[in-house]
């Protein structure tokens, strides 16, 4: 890895962990379903008409499109807006790593090993510790939102595997077509009139910015960087990287909402973060400790 792709990875870290800050403001200023709407259309426009479409069957792409955009990332933000402070969900999120696993069980059929098994217990504990904070920052019906949304995450990363080795970036933004206009309707269904229409007169510099942040670094130059170095590094090389994202996630949290951690959070913190290392190394160590006991 040269040192221009390891800033390069950074910089994406960066970009993703500040995601989450930036959807809270952005809740400061519109409804939940309105904002995931609009994310969605700008990350497909204009972009959409730049790239070629993804070498798969159209449906995993509008299926990838439902269940990333239409529920994963309504489930998120729901959840944040019902309670769940930026820096914990971030750190929740991350969940869809397990979940990914066990859906791989059921449906593509492949193993999970002993140390996925203790990876999960770890890292679900530590989310159920989070039940035991009384400060605000987290309600039960936000947390199980976000947890959700993890799971809808987990089955969106099936399909992406279904489809086959695609552009990532061709793949995420020719989904990205299907959320909005469903989002948009559901939100004049469902989401406060007042609000609506509060928005559309007094929508503030904070709500555009967000809405651009989330569409074009977050969408287009986070997977756009993100692929190329996918497909130019071994996975392994690039993949622990986004073990940074909760972590740059809780210190943005900190640093622009003033979410305070005490020690329940920085408990939980550890222990899904080792969950999440133990899920990605876990493998590596036993193979090392395995020979390192015949040799002796």
């Amino acid at each position: 890895m040269s040192l221009g792709q390891f800033f390069a990875l950074l910089l994406v870290v960066i970009i993703w962990g500040a995601n989450f800050t930036v959807i809270k403001l952005g809740l400061g200023e519109m409804p939940p379903i309105l904002l995931s709407s609009l994310r969605f259309a700008f990350a497909a426009l204009p972009a959409v008409f730049f790239l070629p479409k993804p070498k798969c069957h159209w449906k995993y792409v509008v299926g990838f499109g439902v269940v990333l955009g239409c529920i994963k990332f309504s489930l998120l933000f729901l959840g944040m807006d019902l309670g769940l402070s930026a820096g914990i969900s971030s750190l929740v999120l991350q969940l869809q790593a397990f979940f990914t696993v066990i859906l791989g069980f059921f449906v593509l059929g492949e193993k999970i090993g002993p140390h996925r098994i203790v990876a999960m217990i770890v890292a679900f504990g530590g989310v159920g510790v989070l039940l035991l904070v009384s400060d605000g920052s987290i309600t039960a019906i936000g947390l199980t939102l976000v947890i959700a949304a993890a799971a809808a995450w987990g089955l969106a990363n099936i399909i992406m595997k279904r489809a086959g080795s695609v552009q990532m970036l061709s793949f995420v933004v020719w989904a990205s077509l299907v959320p909005p206009i469903p989002l948009a309707i559901l939100s004049f269904l469902t989401e406060d009139r007042a609000s609506l229409s509060l928005f559309t007169d007094q929508i503030s510099w904070i709500g555009v910015g967000s809405v651009l942040y989330l569409a074009y670094p977050v969408t287009l130059l986070g997977f756009a960087i993100w692929g190329r170095l996918l497909s130019t590094l071994p996975v392994g090389l690039v993949a622990p990287f986004s073990l940074l994202v909760p972590i740059v996630g809780m210190a943005t949290s900190s640093l622009v909402l003033g979410e305070d951690f005490g020690p329940i959070k920085i408990v939980s913190a550890v222990l899904v973060m080792a969950g999440l290392l133990i899920n990605v190394f876990g493998e590596k160590l036993m193979t090392l400790f395995s020979r390192s006991s015949k040799t002796i």
